[in-house]
């Protein structure tokens, strides 16, 4: 029997021309806060400070030659190695939740006590222990439990 089709066989992998960016990408990581979150991706290679480097009324990253300065951290999904800086940091992530501009979750390779304080009071769903290398600004990014699905 012949095959008359010009279409692929999708049910065959396609080893000998992989795609060099997948569409998505699954990845996993411990939950620190619970929930669900869907937003664009702002990814930092250095850590972040909430106590005098974002202006929680704004949500501006305000760190003079922090990687973000001028971006919003408002509504994203914010994506960085780890936190540092005063304790206060907790309570800044709260104070932008109450005034709406606090990301949408959060995204570490390791978490510290300071932002996890933060994620958990303000209710803003946090995952570390992740590859972020992986994750790119701009990429849409959902978080449900231990799961990060990046879509490009």
């Amino acid at each position: 029997m012949t095959h008359n089709s010009t279409a692929p066989d999708s049910s065959i992998p396609n080893t000998q021309y992989p795609i060099p960016n997948p569409p998505s990408l699954e990845l996993t990581g411990r939950v620190i806060k619970s929930g669900t979150a869907e937003g664009l991706a702002l990814v930092s290679p250095q850590p972040i400070g909430f106590l005098g480097g974002v202006d929680p009324e704004t949500g501006l990253v305000v760190e003079p030659g922090h990687s973000l300065q001028g971006q919003s951290v408002a509504g994203r999904v914010l994506v960085f190695p780890t936190g540092k800086g005063s304790t206060v940091g907790s309570y800044v992530l709260y104070r932008m939740a109450r005034a709406g501009t606090a990301p949408a979750a959060i995204v570490n390779a390791e978490s510290e006590a300071i932002v996890a304080v933060g994620a958990i009071i303000a209710g803003i769903p946090m995952v570390d222990q992740v590859d972020i290398t992986q994750i790119h600004t701009g990429d849409r990014v959902r978080l449900g439990g231990d799961r990060v699905l990046v879509e490009r």
